[in-house]
């Protein structure tokens, strides 16, 4: 496999996150998609690559040792001031069906310390998400 990239990185996240619970919805799969067609940081990504890209995540974590290589590989790519941004997107894709289940906290912990996002940080990312998914009723 060639060399990924942070934006592959990143997205690897936000599959995995989806993933955890083996059950990869719609709405998540959407919001991937959301995400990497309007984030500043996905600017310069070809949109186009994004199922080729999910799919080479989706291999890795086939392999045995599969979560912690992908994790690994993502803190090892995206830049160290990008670590809370990838962290927002993979948040962004655990919450879009307003339900967390255990394995996607879990995948959130792991996270936040394999990419050393610290407590505040953590707690405004997880604040401000709430806030943009509330309604009316």
């Amino acid at each position: 496999m060639k060399k990924t990239t942070a934006h592959a990185a990143i997205i690897y996240l936000m599959v995995v996150t989806s993933a955890s619970d083996r059950d990869m919805t719609d709405v998540e799969l959407a919001r991937i998609g959301d995400v990497v067609r309007s984030w500043p940081i996905f600017e310069d990504f070809d949109a186009d690559r994004l199922v080729k890209v999910a799919q080479d995540c989706q291999k890795l974590l086939h392999e045995d040792g599969g979560l912690e290589r992908v994790v690994g590989l993502a803190r090892d790519t995206i830049p160290v001031h990008l670590h809370d941004t990838a962290y927002a997107a993979a948040f962004e894709v655990a919450a879009v069906d307003l339900e967390m289940r255990m394995e996607e906290l879990r995948v959130l912990q792991i996270l936040r310390r394999e990419l050393a996002v610290d407590p505040l940080t953590v707690a405004a990312i997880e604040r401000a998400n709430k806030a943009r998914h509330r309604t009316l009723t």
